[in-house]
């Protein structure tokens, strides 16, 4: 094991200062990894494709059912597995090859989003909600295997840049996808947007097949049993791992702390429907709502895009300044969704979403890189299955609330001021666990 991949095992911060962060060290990377750019190019493919997924889902069913809990249902069957399997995704990832089960997620993804092609009718709307939940259970296995490989693939000092080129890249899928989405679903049907996507799915595999890596977590286990998929002892050593590490504990709940996400997508329906469809000569209102949708989505992607962009360079590979990134972020999040809700048309809203979502990106994009600077290999599937699993959880909470209180007669508007109030209880938070964990500046850093 070299330098490069030893964990950190201390409380006191590790700062890593040796390459700059920039469209210059971006394309470096890419370049010279080929592995990550293996990667890279997976997530391309398959994110914009769930982009178009997603938004023909929604419409879809908000336009059949005309309740946004139905949406809210949706939604939560997206992200709620996501906690309750975490904890089995997690030692999956810990004792066998993340790539493979990166492969085998995508491949049953695919196999999903075809299925979806079988909802035709208000008879049929139901298949929608259980086929959701199998491509969610794929997703709580993928992405801690993802988050969970960058360490193996990357240096030290390349694990802030390829978070960041992730984020970016997450956000400018969302983007295209949502802007481009809406107009495929409008002028070639929903159908259309189902096979893209599963061919994304295959896509992502095949670029995924062709890494090669170490993985030697994987090396070091015995080979894993039906009987270990509900033996919790290799759980119980990874709650044990976090819980003795308050920084870690801290930075594993910190996703969880994002409860607006949740309320943002049923609300980016709802109002793009009601409050903000696109009128354009010649198009209809059920696809001037999808383009009205899009247009807020696409603007929650422009925001994530600008977060990691702005504050990276000066955050740089400082954990102590990706620390308090994270605080801003979540004041941002917070004005931002406050001011969504008191927008008084489409141009303004997508302004505030902006805003908002370059504090909640800056949120994840840290997080991510302070758990993966400071957990070690062999736990790194289970801390990023809980991670992952706590946020989901109130990604769908959130969700959940905002769809019940929409259909009880809540105007959307007031939706969204009070998600966006309840962000400053989880800047307060993050304060208070900065203080409690507090430790000396080392000396390169206090000289700064």
């Amino acid at each position: 094991m070299t330098s490069d991949q030893l964990p950190a095992t201390t409380e006191a911060p590790i700062e890593i200062q040796r390459t700059g962060v920039s469209l210059r060290a971006y394309w470096q990377l890419l370049r010279k990894n080929r592995n990550l750019r293996r990667l890279w190019m997976a997530q391309i493919v398959s994110e914009i494709g769930d982009w178009f997924y997603s938004l023909a889902i929604y419409t879809l069913l908000l336009q059949m059912t005309g309740r946004a809990s139905a949406v809210a249902l949706a939604l939560c069957l997206q992200v709620l597995p996501s906690t309750l399997i975490g904890p089995t995704a997690g030692v999956v990832n810990d004792r066998i090859s993340r790539k493979k089960v990166m492969i085998t997620a995508d491949l049953v993804r695919m196999v999903v989003v075809f299925a979806m092609l079988l909802v035709r009718s208000r008879s049929t709307i139901w298949l929608v909600y259980p086929l959701l939940l199998l491509e969610t259970v794929m997703f709580a296995f993928f992405e801690p295997a993802r988050s969970a490989v960058i360490p193996n693939i990357t240096s030290r000092e390349e694990v802030i840049l390829a978070n960041t080129l992730s984020s970016t890249t997450w956000s400018v899928n969302l983007v295209l996808g949502a802007a481009i989405g809406g107009a495929v679903a409008a002028l070639l049907g929903r159908d259309a947007v189902f096979v893209l996507n599963a061919a994304s799915f295959l896509a992502s595999a095949l670029l995924i097949r062709g890494m090669k890596f170490e993985e030697p977590h994987a090396a070091d286990s015995r080979p894993l049993q039906i009987l270990d998929l509900v033996d919790y002892s290799m759980m119980i050593e990874g709650f044990r791992y976090v819980r003795q590490r308050p920084r870690l504990l801290a930075t594993v709940l910190v996703k969880a702390g994002l409860f607006a996400i949740g309320p943002g997508w049923i609300l980016f329906t709802v109002m793009g429907e009601r409050y903000f469809p696109v009128r354009w000569h010649g198009i209809d209102a059920q696809r001037g709502a999808m383009l009205g949708m899009s247009l807020l989505m696409a603007a929650r992607g422009v925001g994530a895009l600008v977060g990691p962009l702005l504050s990276a360079p000066w955050a740089g590979h400082r954990q102590s300044r990706l620390r308090i990134a994270i605080l801003c972020g979540f004041i941002a999040e917070a004005c931002g969704y406050i001011g969504f809700g008191a927008a008084g048309s489409v141009w303004v809203a997508c302004a505030w979403i902006m805003l908002a979502h370059s504090g909640g990106s800056s949120v994840w994009v840290y997080s991510t890189t302070l758990l993966q600077l400071n957990t070690d290999d062999r736990f790194r599937g289970r801390v990023f299955a809980a991670d992952n699993g706590l946020g989901m959880l109130t990604i769908g909470i959130g969700a959940w609330i905002a769809g019940v209180l929409i259909d009880w007669g809540w105007a959307p508007p007031f939706v969204a001021m009070a998600a966006g109030a309840s962000m400053f209880l989880s800047a307060m938070l993050w304060a208070w666990s900065l203080w409690r964990t507090r430790a000396p500046a080392p000396l390169a850093e206090a000289a700064d």
